[in-house]
């Protein structure tokens, strides 16, 4: 059977390679080298290691298959529900090639990343970064995951992961504060209308924050959290 350690070591193969947003990449084809976007990244990874798709349209589909193997992180939200074991994100951190799972609003993109058991990250990032290592501290996430049909082992006992600082995001009811009216100047200085200047984030603000986050080649999720703040040159409360 497939291991974690299997995982991060191909995903590991590709650093450096490129990064384009909605890219769908044919899961049976081991020779690809990019560009990937997030989830493409790691459900290639996944079929290239268990022959099994995993997190996408269609998990029965012929893995070559454009449409119904086009791989999204909503559907790796879905699959974690039925397929797989979902486990915290603590877990993950020790967990060489548990999948880590940033879950998506509504016309935005989630992120998903591999852990590499021991703190750090190999993920398809952006389109300015590209397939990176970087870290799981200081981000958002919502839950790690344990892929069917691979084996894990641990490198140690779950420990605290850092957690961001407050994170601007569509919420019920708004985020509403002089922080939100920062990143609406922001906005609008770099050409991104964000709707009125009411320091709420709403559905208008996440569509510029979108846009923002496309033109700079960050994590495409609609939300305000450190990577993106600096961009914009706001601090965040």
């Amino acid at each position: 059977m497939a291991t974690g350690a299997d995982l991060v070591t191909l995903a590991r193969q590709h650093l450096g390679q490129a990064y384009v947003l909605g890219v769908i990449v044919p899961k049976d084809d081991p020779n690809w080298r990019g560009p990937w976007d997030c989830s493409e990244f790691a459900s290639w990874c996944v079929f290239q290691v268990t022959r099994r798709l995993y997190g996408c349209l269609n998990d029965a589909s012929n893995p070559g298959d454009r449409t119904g193997a086009h791989a999204f992180t909503g559907y790796w939200s879905r699959d974690v529900e039925s397929l797989g074991t979902k486990i915290s994100v603590e877990e993950a951190r020790v967990t060489p090639g548990a999948a880590v799972l940033r879950l998506p609003h509504k016309n935005a993109h989630g992120h998903v990343v591999f852990s590499d058991g021991s703190g750090g990250t190999i993920e398809a990032h952006g389109a300015a970064t590209g397939v990176i290592q970087a870290q799981l501290g200081g981000r958002p996430w919502h839950c790690g995951i344990k892929i069917p049909n691979i084996e894990y082992t641990t490198t140690g006992t779950p420990r605290p992961v850092l957690q961001p600082g407050r994170v601007y995001r569509l919420t019920s009811p708004l985020m509403e504060d002089e922080t939100v009216a920062a990143i609406q100047r922001a906005l609008n200085a770099n050409g991104f209308d964000p709707g009125p200047q009411d320091s709420k984030f709403g559905w208008r603000t996440t569509a510029a924050v979108i846009e923002f986050q496309k033109t700079k080649g960050l994590v495409v999720d609609g939300e305000v959290g450190p990577e993106t703040a600096a961009a914009l040159r706001v601090t965040l409360a």
